[in-house]
C-alpha cells in the first residue's frame, strides 16, 4: 500500500488507493498513529482513488478520529467519498461521525 502525506500549515492530507481491508489497514493505521503521534491532529483524507474500505479500514478512521477530537486537538474530515462508500457509511450509522468534502479546497480551509 502506498500513502502520501502531505503537509500544510493548518492540516495534512493522506492520499491512497484501492482497497483498505483486513490485508492493508494495519499498515495505514500506522501511517495515521504516526501522524498523531508527532502531534497533527488536523487530518483530511483524500479518498478520490479508494475503491472499497472494508470494516477494518473504518475501524482505523474511527480510532484516529477519537484521537483527533480528544481535548478538541483537531478532526480528520474526508474528501471525494466513492458514493458507494458513502452508501456504506450511511447504511452503519457513521456518516455523521465523520465531516465529507466534494471539493481538497474546502476540505483543507474547513481548518
Amino acid at each position: 500500500m502506498d500513502v502520501t502525506t502531505t503537509n500544510y500549515n493548518r492540516c495534512s492530507v493522506i492520499k491512497t488507493s484501492g482497497r483498505i481491508d483486513g490485508s492493508n489497514a494495519p499498515e495505514f493505521g500506522k501511517v495515521l498513529k504516526e501522524l498523531t503521534e508527532s502531534g497533527i491532529f488536523n487530518l483530511v483524507f483524500d479518498m478520490s482513488e479508494v475503491t472499497f474500505m472494508a470494516s477494518a479500514g473504518w475501524w482505523i478512521l474511527i480510532d484516529t478520529q477519537k484521537t483527533c477530537k480528544k481535548t478538541n486537538r483537531g478532526e480528520l474530515v474526508l474528501v471525494k467519498v466513492d458514493k458507494a462508500i458513502k452508501d456504506s457509511l450511511n447504511l452503519v450509522g457513521m456518516s455523521s461521525y465523520f465531516k465529507t468534502f466534494e471539493d481538497m479546497t474546502a476540505a483543507v480551509g474547513s481548518f
